[in-house]
């Protein structure tokens, strides 16, 4: 007879604990913990770029960009997730008693994946929508010049935007700064573009 096994769910505590010592980053899944798989050259160059020209449009102004190194927490889902850029106004609120996991993005930026673009569109812009702070969100296709954007307006309500095209340029409403799509795309080349493994 087969005996199935009981799958093991962690703490959060648990999942930090194992997470400073992991070779590889994790999703932490409400009790469930997910390993996170490496992307191709493109969808790090698109990171790249987006870190470094908006990190310099943000220079001297109330924010701060990270990139998918610091850990974001979604108390109210019990989510631990890595997304690619975040940036926060004013100072950075962690979580309690660490310097690894904030909690108070106002934009968030995913690059696409063919596992993750379901997975962002819906249930992540879910668990984000979560957080106060929270004000603008914006998807990345690596499979051609195409961006998603999502803004939160003064009444509470969502509003979708799209760009498409090397001659668009994102107005971004939260730190209320624009950024070409030549600029996010740079070096980017759509036919080495090979998809990202779906997580273990």
């Amino acid at each position: 007879m087969l005996v199935q096994s009981k799958e093991k769910f962690y703490t959060p505590d648990e999942y930090r604990e194992l997470e400073e010592t992991a070779e590889f980053k994790n999703e932490y899944r409400d009790g469930k913990i997910v390993q996170i798989s490496g992307c191709s050259i493109n969808h790090s160059r698109i990171i790249r770029n987006l870190s470094r020209v908006l990190g310099n449009l943000l220079e001297g102004q109330p924010y701060e960009l990270f990139h998918n190194d610091l850990r974001l927490w979604i108390p109210r889902y019990r989510r631990g997730t890595y997304p690619d850029v975040m940036v926060i106004e004013g100072e950075p609120v962690f979580t309690e008693g660490r310097n690894d996991e904030i909690l108070n993005p106002v934009l968030i930026v995913e690059v696409l994946s063919k596992y993750s673009e379901d997975v962002n569109r819906e249930d992540k812009f879910r668990f984000y929508r979560s957080i106060p702070q929270f004000r603008e969100y914006l998807l990345v296709s690596p499979y051609e010049i195409f961006v998603l954007q999502y803004i939160k307006t003064a009444s509470n309500e969502w509003l979708f935007r799209e760009y498409e095209g090397e001659t668009a340029t994102i107005s971004f409403d939260s730190v209320k700064l624009e950024m070409s799509m030549t600029d996010i795309y740079e070096l980017v080349v759509f036919e080495m573009l090979q998809p990202c493994q779906v997580p273990i």
